[in-house]
């Protein structure tokens, strides 16, 4: 079941397990809540366009009905980031985490790449590490948002540290295919700010390998072999990037609709 998909009862039997919450729903507390749910969000505001007036009035009534439903305040909260009014949405995803942790990661990640409150991020992703080891959340590890915050915070040995462990791993157990192209181009993006450009232009090769028109790692692999001493085969490079940039190939990740990723290409700034 999806995530977005789950919420929790109102009333919780609280016990201590290693310094954790273990939460044992109440079943008649939750068919009240699944009844809401129904009521206010999947036959409510789901039926609006979540800008829309309507998205918040139906989302508001549930809650005067049980203001303890997690996933009904991150469905107020959702819109408000994707308008760009973080402190407002992180306001109602704080409800969220209130009252059931396991939106932590979801948080973290808003913090990461909406809000770009990096150190934040740090303290949440920490968290979930503690109770989820090295979880996912939106197709990447923690770890691997983790090291964008490093990176974001100009720490690049940690930075390198963390990513290049987590690729490790990830190929040591499920194997190369398992690696995904964006922990491929931010480990070229450290080696690139550790002036590392031979090793950087080997990762946005096998970036490239995965997503051959990408223009972001075309783009900083042109200037990783400009850097090295080959100013005219990078320009060249650079210039190819921009033709696919044109032609919509950039990061993809669903998110990136609404926020750019660090170090995504603003090509409004290049100048040849």
């Amino acid at each position: 079941m999806s995530k977005l998909l789950q919420y929790i009862p109102v009333l919780l039997i609280l016990s201590s397990c290693k310094g954790q919450e273990t939460l044992k729903p109440d079943p008649a507390a939750k068919a009240k809540q699944d009844s809401i749910v129904e009521k206010y969000l999947k036959q409510g505001a789901w039926k609006h366009n979540y800008f829309s007036k309507k998205w918040n009035e139906y989302i508001d009534e549930g809650l005067r009905q049980d203001s303890t439903i997690s996933y009904l305040w991150q469905q107020k909260a959702m819109p408000f980031f994707k308008q760009k009014k973080y402190e407002v949405g992180l306001s109602y995803l704080d409800k969220a985490v209130k009252y059931d942790k396991s939106w932590l990661d979801y948080r973290a990640f808003m913090k990461c790449i909406f809000i770009k409150a990096y150190k934040d991020a740090l303290v949440d992703f920490e968290e979930c590490k503690k109770r989820n080891n090295n979880g996912n959340i939106m197709d990447h590890s923690y770890d691997f948002y983790m090291a964008l915050c490093y990176l974001q915070l100009n720490d690049f040995q940690v930075a390198l540290s963390i990513l290049k462990a987590d690729i490790d791993k990830t190929e040591k157990e499920k194997g190369l295919k398992w690696i995904h192209f964006l922990d491929l181009f931010y480990l070229g993006i450290i080696y690139y700010e550790l002036a590392d450009y031979d090793k950087a232009i080997m990762a946005f090769d096998r970036t490239l390998s995965q997503y051959s028109n990408f223009s972001d790692a075309k783009y900083y692999k042109g200037q990783s072999i400009a850097l090295r001493g080959d100013t005219k085969r990078g320009i060249e490079l650079i210039k190819e990037a921009k033709n696919d940039f044109e032609k919509g190939y950039t990061i993809n990740e669903d998110n990136s609709l609404y926020e750019p990723y660090p170090y995504q290409v603003n090509w409004k700034m290049v100048h040849f």
